[in-house]
């Protein structure tokens, strides 16, 4: 017998009484020449960057061997390369996207590259891109229904998040398990920075993340567009043990304060995950890794019985 999902009721009518009673299972399958300058000298190489950085301001700055190759694979704008002086390996291969490209490269001494990625790992590659591109929530939905019957919705909303880590490595496991994208709200939040970006591996070339001014009305629009609503958080049914088919949304608290009051009481329901030690909570980024595998699975379980 199919297990019928109870919301938790907040003072108005059940999301199973919005939506007519539990949906159907879903039943689709996921689908699962360029010009190379070298300086005369060091000091002109170290002149010549700094001078395109200063002129500059729009760029942001993106470094680390894996951001820089997939932001290269994803077509993202890229004004500049600039490589460190005798690296091999990847970064050769980086080299040569850059002049199937036809992009510009500049070659610099190390402490160069570590002053322009301010003191950041960027082993030897680094690259001048535009600002990071954010979405409205309707860009999201359109994804979300352009990907039907084959995949469900799955957004992701961050509430209160911080640590500009912890987003990145949220937003490489949504790319993982093939999430429609996340929201974060527009003050009092993380952005989409350089530390995400590292943090994401390279998954901030193809999640989608949108800024909104109120992410009690996105629940709320959510809501209206037929979606389940879920909060991670402590006191809440067991997530294993909980329906997570069909459209999700999914709230992850921000660091040390979790989720908000007001989100918490309009979610439909609150998934927990256990603990046996002696701390009572987990970090958010994988927090959020764990449920969203768990959605993950069950929709792989609901496709082949």
């Amino acid at each position: 017998m199919k297990k019928e999902r109870v919301s938790k009721k907040n003072g108005g009518s059940s999301a199973s009484e919005r939506h007519g009673g539990r949906r159907p299972l879903p039943t689709g399958k996921p689908k699962a020449k360029t010009e190379v300058r070298t300086a005369a000298s060091d000091g002109a190489a170290r002149a010549a960057v700094k001078k395109r950085s200063d002129d500059a301001p729009s760029e942001n700055v993106l470094f680390g061997r894996n951001p820089v190759m997939e932001a290269l694979k994803s077509g993202r704008d890229i004004e500049r390369l600039v490589l460190q002086r005798g690296l091999e390996g990847s970064a050769k291969v980086i080299e040569a996207m850059a002049k199937e490209k036809n992009l510009r490269v500049q070659y610099a001494e190390k402490s160069e590259l570590d002053r322009l990625a301010n003191g950041g790992a960027h082993q030897g590659v680094l690259a001048m891109t535009s600002p990071y591109r954010y979405y409205e929530l309707d860009d999201l939905l359109a994804d979300a229904e352009a990907a039907k019957p084959d995949r469900d919705p799955l957004i992701v909303i961050l509430d209160g998040l911080e640590d500009p880590h912890n987003l990145g490595a949220i937003l490489r496991t949504c790319d993982c398990v093939g999430a429609t994208g996340v929201v974060i709200p527009k003050n009092r939040s993380v952005s989409l920075s350089e530390g995400a970006a590292k943090a994401s591996a390279g998954a901030a070339e193809y999640v989608k993340v949108a800024k909104v001014t109120n992410l009690s009305q996105t629940l709320d629009a959510l809501k209206e567009k037929g979606y389940w609503t879920a909060a991670c958080d402590m006191d809440g049914e067991t997530f294993t043990g909980a329906n997570l088919t069909g459209p999700m949304a999914v709230v992850i608290g921000g660091e040390g304060k979790g989720v908000s009051r007001l989100m918490r009481e309009k979610c439909d329901f609150i998934v927990s995950i256990p603990m046996r030690g002696h701390v009572n909570s987990l970090n958010a980024s994988n927090a959020a890794a764990i449920l969203l595998y768990e959605i993950d699975r069950q929709r792989r379980a609901a496709e082949h019985p």
